[in-house]
């Protein structure tokens, strides 16, 4: 498994190993013993798996706040997305940034997004499946959502023009103005 530290102190890219031969594939997503290294070293209490069936279809950016605050290790099981995670952690010197990875069925890259950021995502393809473990369970009175096209955050979404959207995504609030849950530990 070899995984990257992206621009976002915390923020990791994995790839984990494929074996290929002439039946498909073979791969290991997780390992906790193999993470730990990278300083992945928590337990995952739930799964997640969503299907999104128009390309262009954006779900975030969400969070849930302490003491329910949860990270993500994300994978595209089918088709194709863009993931993104925003810094929302106060005081980090990467505060209000983002970074976006295209994860694929494909490619089978993964991304770690810890506590303190806000995660979401665009389908570049129909029929688009993902999974994501998380390190707590759904507690709605927690959850937050941050505005997916804000300006001030200028997240480049590659079909910014044809968003599909939930009605609790298209009303999220903006950056402006926002009050994180969350502070740098730095």
């Amino acid at each position: 498994m070899q995984v990257e530290q992206t621009a976002l102190e915390g923020v990791l890219l994995v790839a984990p190993k494929r074996f290929e031969d002439a039946r498909g594939f073979f791969s290991e997503t997780y390992n906790r013993r193999g993470l730990i290294p990278f300083g992945i070293d928590l337990e995952f209490v739930q799964d997640n798996h969503s299907l999104s069936a128009q390309v262009g279809t954006v779900r975030g950016l969400h969070f849930q706040a302490p003491p329910q605050a949860q990270a993500k290790l994300v994978r595209c099981t089918r088709g194709a997305i863009f993931d993104v995670a925003v810094d929302i952690r106060s005081g980090s010197p990467t505060y209000g940034q983002w970074i976006g990875e295209r994860l694929s069925a494909e490619n089978g890259l993964q991304l770690f997004v810890p506590e303190g950021f806000a995660h979401g995502f665009m389908t570049l393809m129909p029929d688009t499946e993902i999974l994501y473990k998380c390190s707590n369970y759904y507690a709605p009175d927690t959850e937050g959502a941050l505005r997916w096209d804000d300006p001030d955050l200028a997240i480049d979404w590659p079909h910014a023009d044809t968003p599909t959207l939930s009605a609790k995504d298209s009303a999220a609030q903006g950056w402006s103005g926002f009050v994180s849950p969350f502070s740098s530990k730095a």
